[in-house]
């Protein structure tokens, strides 16, 4: 008798490094203020991009950024751009990595304000996830929507980079604030 498949949201399925992330992290709830940081930053990296090829980049990036610590990026300066300009493993992209060095002096603030970044970005849902319910494929699924568009233009106000609204959703839904896992996924929740 052959091992049962876990049926998936189908953009999962192209590789091993998608089924991994989609099964891991995509669509789970995080409340860590590190990885929240993380995953703002790395959706920023992706605009224009594809979401493979910063997954193919994820630990380079890592290591490029001392590990994501907000405390050290925020204090790099323009040699240390140059440094990153010059490392294949990340996109180097000069508005992208100075993105994240803003993104980080932004979000020390907001921790400072809130008490954690956890608190700040998941009010925009109310502290709790939204389900969505949608079947086979994405077709269904919007790019933005009214609150992260909300998210969006506080994010910017506060002086976040590369945070439209539409890097805003897909970071919601990388971080689990919304779950549009396709009904028939085995990690849609109820």
């Amino acid at each position: 008798m052959g091992a049962i498949k876990k049926v998936r949201c189908h953009w999962s399925e192209k590789d091993k490094l998608y089924q991994d992330y989609h099964d891991e992290e995509w669509g789970t709830p995080s409340h860590d203020d590190k990885h929240l940081f993380e995953m703002l930053c790395l959706e920023g990296a992706q605009a224009g991009l594809s979401w493979y090829t910063v997954l193919t980049k994820r630990e380079n990036y890592r290591k490029a950024f001392d590990n994501w610590d907000a405390k050290k990026i925020a204090k790099y300066d323009e040699k240390k751009v140059e440094e990153l300009m010059q490392n294949e493993g990340i996109i180097r992209n000069r508005l992208k990595i100075k993105s994240v060095i803003g993104n980080a002096k932004a979000y020390l603030a907001v921790q400072k304000e809130f008490g954690s970044f956890d608190k700040y970005i998941w009010s925009f849902v109310n502290h709790k996830p939204i389900v969505n319910h949608y079947r086979k494929g994405m077709a269904g699924v919007p790019a933005k929507t009214a609150i992260s568009d909300a998210m969006s233009k506080d994010l910017l106000k506060r002086g976040f980079k590369f945070v439209g609204s539409t890097i805003c959703y897909a970071y919601m839904q990388a971080t689990g604030m919304v779950d549009d896992h396709m009904e028939e996924c085995w990690k849609k929740r109820g």
